[in-house]
Parts: C-alpha cells; sequence; structure tokens
C-alpha cells in the first residue's frame, strides 16, 4: 500500500484522462444519432483513444503509467468482476458446442497464421505466431504472453499488437452490425453471441460488441471468449515447442497462465452460490463498467497505428487474412458445431 501511494502522482493523470474518455463516451451514446448506429459506449471509447492517442495525446510521459494501469490492471479487475453477471448455470447453457467451437478456432486460425504468415508472405515465424496467437486466442494479452516463449523482438511485438488492435477493432464494430440485420444468422441471440465471443481478438473488444447486441448474446460471447482465454496455457504450450526458432532455449520458456481469466471463474463461482448480497450487485457492476470503459480509452490511446509502417505491408496483410478467416471460416464452424451440437 505504502508503494502504491508513492507512486500515485504518477498514475493519476494518465488514469483520470482514461476516465474522462470513458465518461464522454457514455455521454456520446445518449446523442440519438449515435444510438442508431448501434454503438456502444466501450466501442466509443476505444475509438476515441485511438483518435487522441495517434494525434499524440497519450506520448507525453507523465500520462503513460496510469494509461498502463488502465489498460492492463483495470482491464484484468473490470473481465474479473464481469463474472458477478454469470453464473455457472449460464455457462452450463452454452452447451459442449461453445468448448468445441472454441478449440477448433484457436487451433486452425494459429495454423493458419503459419502457413499464410511463414509459407506465403514469408514473414518471420515469431512475427507470425504473434499475429496468430493474437488473432486466436485473446489479442494484444496473447501477444505479450507468446513474446517470451518465442524469443521474440520488440519490434514484432509492437507490430503484432497494433495488427491485432486494428482488426479487433474492426470486428467490434462489424459484428454488432451483422447482429442487428441478421439476429438470427446462427439461430438464436445466444449462437450468435458464440459467434462474437469465439472470433473477437480482445476480451475488452468481446465486451463492447457483445454489451452492443442483446443481453443474451451479451453474456454468452463473454463467456465463449473466456473459454477461449483459458486455451491459452496449452497454446503457449504447443508455441514453445513448435513455434520457437531454432536457437531458443528450452529453459527459457514459461508457461503463463492468465490469472484473471481463473479469478472470474472464481467470481463467477461466488456468484453462482448465492454469496454476494443482491444489494452489492448493482453498485459493483456499475464500477465494472467504469473500468471496462477505462480500460477500452487506454487500449486506443496506447495503440500506435505508425507502428504497422515499420515491417511493410506484409503483417498487415496476414493481418487482413486472419480477420477474413475468423469471419467467414469462424462462421463456418460455428454453424457446422451448432448444427452437430447445439
Amino acid at each position: 500500500m505504502p508503494a502504491l501511494l508513492r507512486r500515485l502522482p504518477y498514475l493519476l493523470p494518465g488514469a483520470l484522462l482514461c476516465l474522462a474518455i470513458a465518461g464522454v463516451s457514455r455521454l456520446l451514446v445518449e446523442i440519438p444519432a449515435l444510438g442508431h448506429l448501434g454503438l456502444g459506449s466501450l466501442t466509443v471509447a476505444i475509438l476515441l483513444g485511438l483518435l487522441l492517442g495517434n494525434l499524440g495525446a497519450a506520448r507525453f510521459g507523465g500520462l503513460r503509467p496510469g494509461v498502463e494501469l488502465s489498460r492492463q490492471q483495470l482491464l484484468r479487475l473490470g473481465v474479473v468482476l464481469y463474472g458477478l453477471r454469470l453464473t455457472f448455470q449460464d455457462i452450463a447453457a452454452l452447451g459442449p458446442a461453445a468448448l468445441v467451437i472454441d478449440v477448433l478456432m484457436v487451433g486452425s486460425t494459429l495454423c493458419a497464421a503459419w502457413w499464410l504468415g511463414v509459407r506465403w508472405l514469408k514473414l518471420p515465424r515469431e512475427s507470425a505466431l504473434l499475429i496468430g496467437a493474437g488473432s486466436a486466442i485473446c489479442g494484444a494479452a496473447a501477444v505479450m504472453a507468446s513474446s517470451p516463449v518465442l524469443r521474440a523482438r520488440a519490434e514484432h511485438t509492437a507490430v503484432a499488437v497494433a495488427t491485432v488492435v486494428l482488426f479487433g477493432t474492426l470486428a467490434m464494430l462489424l459484428h454488432p452490425l451483422i447482429f442487428a440485420h441478421l439476429p438470427h444468422l446462427f439461430g438464436s441471440s445466444k449462437a450468435f453471441g458464440i459467434f462474437t465471443g469465439s472470433t473477437i481478438h480482445e476480451v475488452a473488444q468481446v465486451v463492447a460488441a457483445g454489451r452492443a447486441m442483446d443481453p443474451a448474446a451479451a453474456d454468452a460471447a463473454l463467456i465463449s471468449k473466456m473459454l477461449r482465454v483459458l486455451l491459452l496455457a496449452p497454446a503457449l504450450l504447443c508455441l514453445g515447442r513448435f513455434g520457437a526458432s531454432e536457437g531458443a532455449q528450452e529453459g527459457k520458456r514459461r508457461l503463463h497462465i492468465p490469472g484473471f481469466a481463473v479469478a472470474f471463474l472464481v467470481v463467477t463461482g461466488i456468484r453462482s452460490l448465492g454469496l454476494v448480497p443482491h444489494s452489492w450487485l448493482a453498485p459493483l457492476q456499475q464500477l465494472d463498467d467504469v473500468l471496462l470503459g477505462m480500460a477500452m480509452a487506454a487500449l486506443g490511446l496506447a495503440t500506435r497505428l505508425g507502428d504497422l509502417r515499420r515491417e511493410g505491408p506484409k503483417p498487415l496483410l496476414l493481418g487482413a487474412g486472419l480477420f477474413v478467416f475468423l469471419l467467414v471460416g469462424g462462421g463456418l464452424i460455428n454453424s457446422g458445431v451448432q448444427h452437430l451440437l447445439g
């Protein structure tokens, strides 16, 4: 606690900027013109963050610590608190189809990244697999977790993060539009939510897209996404075994288990057992809305679209190819599995 108090003056400026963006976003979505577009406050927050960040607002050193706090710790806390909205009964209601879809999506997307990035585009294997991991599992978090396993260079990591955030943001905007026009594309809102959770890159982007749909789709999307996040651990084992360059040292590869995903399940279990007083739920969910809004703003502020120019067009082509694969291939996988098991 004393260490946190000493850091507070450094954290406040950036955190307050993220809070302000989140607050403005909540006000903007009340404007009828924006409301008719189906944009949620979290979607608007990341777009405002991208705009301000790439105009230079977050390049002042004094803002960076608070932005990073919001992008990392507050995002994880927001996802954990989201578990208060769900129960294990909700997870069981998705059925086995959700898990089968997630396993197929993660495996097929990583294979597509290898084939398209390494074999066709001739990208370094580390760069291709970083973009693949971010697209397949959980966006920038998966990129950062995979980087030490693959012993990737810093510039490859930066480009991969910018790529998956860019295409994840496009997916975040596109899915609610598809839902608005074809809400029963997969048979139900729940099925569409599973499709959303199994194909959008970032956890926060899935939350934003789901919240722009309806409650059934939003809950199914997050549960499906969190199942996908839990696949990060076995995916890293595979990347460490097959993906690293020939000179990589086994002793330096570490398995990263996403603690916030485990905590999400713990909180969901607490809610399932009825251990949270009902009077606490509304305030905690409002706090969760604020934390997720700040995290989305920070994600936009921290993303440098200029990083994409460093490696030329190939990472963008790979990101675009995987974006199409997630949308089209993911739709086919979702349709097939939900037809068989749904």
